[in-house]
Order: C-alpha cells, then structure tokens, then sequence
C-alpha cells in the first residue's frame, strides 16, 4: 500500500495569478492554514536571485528571508521552495541547518538535463532534499524518458516528478508515465506528480495515480481554491477531501475554506483563474499557457482564430513562452493583404474638412448621450461607430477591427461598415489595410478606437470628438454601456491598456485636433 502526501504550492503556483503578492502576513496565515489542515509539505515560494526581494511577494533572495515567514514550531512538516534552472547562484546557498527550508524543487526544461542534474547533486551534498522537477515530461520521449529516469537514480533525490505542466495529460498517459517511473526508478526515491486544470483532468488524474497499486511514497501537487496559472492547479481542498473519504487520510478542511474566504476571495475576484476555451487550445495543441493567456488578452479573437493561430505553430516553440514569437505569429494572423476600396474616393469625399463623431462603446456615450445628439446635429458633421451599433443615432459608418465584435454586428449594418482586412467578410462598404493602422504602443497596438483615429487622420478630417472613450476600470462590468460587451481580463492588461491608450492620443492629437466630447473616466489626453 502506498503512503500519500499532499504538497502545496499556492504560494508558489498560486503566485503567477497576483504576481506572487500574497502579503507578508497573508502569506503567514497561508501557512498556518495549511498546517492545520494537516498537509504535510508546503511550498512557500521562489529562490531567485534575478528579482529584487520584497517582504510581500513569495519570490526570495536568500534563506533568512523564507525562514521569517516559517513557524518555529514546524510539526513535522517539510517546507520547500522551488528553483528555477539558472535563477540562482548555488555557491550562495548555505549548508543546511534546519533554520529555514528543508528542501527545494528544482525545475528545468529537457534542454538543460545535463546542467541541471549537476546543479540537483550539489544541492543535495549541502544537505537539503531535492525534488526533480523536469518540465513538460510528454515531451519526452519513451526513451528520453527512461534516460531521465537513469540520471535521476545517479544523484539520488528526495523525489522525481512526473510533471503534467501544460495540463494535457490523460489517465493513460500517466499510467504509462508512472509504470516507467515505478520499474525503473531506485526503490527509496518518493514519486510526484504535479498537474494543472486545462482540460479538467488534474482532479481525475490524481485519483488515478494513487489508485495505482505500489509500494512507493507518492506526492501529489496542489493548491488551494486551485489557484495557479491559466486553468489552475489540482484543488487542495477537494483532493484532501477525496483522500479523507477514500484513503482514511485525516485532513483538515476548515482551515482550507478560511483561507479561500479570508484572502483568496480577493485574488480571484482581481485576475481570475480557472478552466477557459482558450487555455483548452493551449493544452490540445501542447503549448504553452501563456500563449493562451496573450491571446485571450487580445480581445479580438474568436476561439477559431486562436485555434488556428496555434495550428501556424512551430512544434519546437510551443514548450517555451516566446512573446516576441507570439506576438508575430499574432500579427502575421491579422495582416492580410486583401483591400475592397470600391467606395474609397466617395468616402475621402465625405470626410475631408469634416468634424467627425467618433464613437466608442463606453458608459460615457449612454450616460451623455443628450451632447452626442445635439452635436451629429450640427453641419458638416460625420458620425461613427466602433466596434457596435450606436443606438441613440443614425451613424454614418460603423469602424470594425475586432473580428469577435464584427460577428455581433446585425446584417442590417454591414453595408456601412469600414472594417479592417484581417477580418473575412463580404457586403461591407470598404475594407482597409489592417497593418497601416497599427500604433507602436504593444498594449493597444490594434487598438479599435486608435486604428479609426489614425484612419481619419489619413483622410484629412479637419477634427475628431471622442464619445465613449472612458478607458478600462478594474470594475470590468462599468466599462460598457452594453453590458454583453463587457469581458474579463487581467488589472495589469487594463491599466497597460489605459496607459497605452494615452500616449498614443496625445501622439495623434499633435497631429489632428482631437478632443472628448463625452467625459472620459479612466484616460486623458
């Protein structure tokens, strides 16, 4: 019969959800929780050095720092922070003395086997436990694998982990994995398994593993309320509660409840995790989660197009976050060379000289929409829309980037519509190139409100009267007139936005008089 621990990692995992600022004593109270609860060992964080410590954020630069954040009565229990390959330089490490941590998990890609083994051995010659932790192990093959497995045997470890890191591994996938592991792996050295939620298997595939007959110390990862990158991790709560019922385990729940209501509620309710169709793609396609998240922070995408973005992929980029790689292949997706500009000289006609109405779906183009009329009443007055119908008038024209918002628009507009060419359609007035109205700023690049502007800067309107420009608040459900336009996203993607929003305005107004002609709430000029 095999013995199980749980190992948690929320404040490790957890932390690429708030970017690790639990809160000094937040991040006590966590660990005070989880010992109550009973789980045997936890996770406090990072050991960097490429960071700047800071007393609030569970990323540390030496083991004094951990060690104020440990209680000093620790019950039997293990604490471990985990390393990343190359982060840290192992001649600063001290000897162990059983002041601050007992152990670390060493994390790396297959790349780096050789070099990373070696680090693991010095490790464990100054007296620590170490957890080998190789990244993505269905990237390896069969007999990569077994490669891994016999390196591992030759420097010992406390454990060796199969790692399920882009959340796409199936039961049998595991089982094969770990019968691997269990026949080759030296009797002494414990098994892990770490897992994350994407295509919703993290809490299935842990009941698999420990169903598995053995005699091994097994480890399974976790984390509580399943805080943890994209989908999230394995639920602290729901597998202790498994174990209790199935496996006469004697876990704690209460403590685990307290901390979701206390100080994760919080989190969550900022930068939400948890399964999504984007990162369902990610783990379809072997990839990356962050390539899901930078995806989905577009905005502008269906999950087709995202899809079919991960399709255009090359296979050896996919395990490594490349934004720069994104980013283009993000930008290659968009820019398509196909223009319809039958009614182009009629339009340079119509804008030259004109004041022109630009009309975002901000709150503010509702809540003011009595200084909206009363302006597209006055001569030589264009009005347009971005991205949606305006209600509260008969607009002009309809400006459309967004491939996602087009697809809202009913077929009674579309005859108006100027829309981008990264978007497919037919029956539309005229089709501009998408690429000539990108700005510099990354964050709003392809902005919808900014690439109209620079469209009517092209066409030589003699002024543009922002409506509904308000910017992003955190309050994601106040930044729409139309509430079904509202979405969710990250508050550092919304203040980056608001940013970037500014900058380029204040660029585009030295060029063309702009002004707000509805109150903006979160961006200004």
């Amino acid at each position: 019969m095999n013995t199980v621990h749980v190992l948690d990692c929320t404040l490790r995992d957890g932390g690429y959800c708030n970017q690790w600022q639990f809160g000094h004593e937040n991040t006590k109270k966590i660990i005070l929780g989880l010992m109550d609860a009973n789980i045997e060992i936890i996770e406090c964080g990072f050991l960097t050095d490429k960071e700047e410590y800071n007393q609030d954020i569970t990323k540390f630069n030496t083991l004094e720092q951990v060690a104020k954040v440990i209680p000093k009565k620790r019950e039997g229990r293990l604490f471990v922070l985990m390393l990343n390959y190359g982060e840290y330089d192992i001649d600063r490490l001290p000897n162990y003395d059983g002041s601050s941590i007992d152990g670390f998990r060493i994390a790396f890609h297959k790349k780096d086997l050789s070099e990373a083994m070696e680090v693991c051995r010095r490790i464990i010659a100054k007296g620590y436990k170490v957890f080998v932790q190789a990244m993505v192990s269905l990237c390896y093959t069969d007999s990569e694998f077994l490669t891994l497995i016999e390196e591992v045997n030759k420097i010992e470890p406390y454990a060796f982990y199969i790692v399920d890191s882009f959340g796409m591994m199936k039961g049998k996938d595991l089982t094969r994995l770990f019968y691997m592991v269990e026949h080759n792996l030296q009797d002494n050295i414990w098994i892990g398994f770490h897992s994350h939620n994407n295509i919703q298997l993290a809490y299935s595939n842990a009941q698999t593993l420990v169903g598995l007959r053995t005699n091994r110390n097994l480890i399974i990862d976790s984390s509580v309320y399943g805080m943890g990158r994209g989908a999230g991790n394995l639920n602290t709560e729901l597998f202790i509660d498994y174990l209790n019922a199935n496996y006469q385990k004697k876990y704690q729940l209460k403590p685990l409840l307290t901390i979701i209501d206390d100080i994760l509620n919080d989190f969550y309710q900022q930068n939400y995790w948890g399964y999504s169709l984007p990162n369902y793609i990610a783990a379809m396609h072997n990839a990356h989660p962050n390539y899901a998240g930078y995806l989905d922070d577009k905005k502008t995408l269906t999950v087709e197009n995202m899809n079919e973005i991960f399709d255009m992929m090359n296979e050896d980029k996919r395990y490594d976050y490349d934004k720069v790689y994104i980013e283009e292949l993000y930008l290659k997706f968009m820019e398509k060379e196909r223009t319809q500009e039958e009614h182009l000289i009629e339009l340079k006609q119509a804008l030259k000289g004109k004041r022109v109405i630009l009309i975002a779906p901000g709150k503010s183009s509702v809540d003011q929409k009595q200084i909206v009329e009363a302006e597209a009443r006055k001569e030589n007055t264009i009005t347009i829309s971005i991205n949606h119908e305006y209600k509260h008038i008969e607009v002009n024209y309809i400006f459309t980037s967004n491939i996602r918002r087009f697809k809202e628009l009913s077929e009674t507009v579309k005859h108006k519509c100027i829309v981008t060419s990264n978007i497919a359609t037919e029956g539309i007035y005229l089709m501009t190139k998408y690429k000539n109205l990108l700005c510099t700023e990354e964050a709003v690049r392809d902005n919808a409100g900014l690439m109209a502007i620079k469209f009517l800067i092209n066409y030589g309107v003699a002024e543009i009267l922002l409506v509904g420009f308000d910017g992003y608040s955190h309050e994601t459900r106040e930044n729409y007139a139309d509430k079904h336009l509202s979405f969710e996203t990250k508050n550092t993607v919304l203040d980056a936005m608001n940013i970037g929003m500014e900058k380029v305005l204040k660029e585009y107004a030295g060029i063309t008089r702009i002004r707000f002609l509805t109150t903006p709430r979160n961006v200004k000029i």
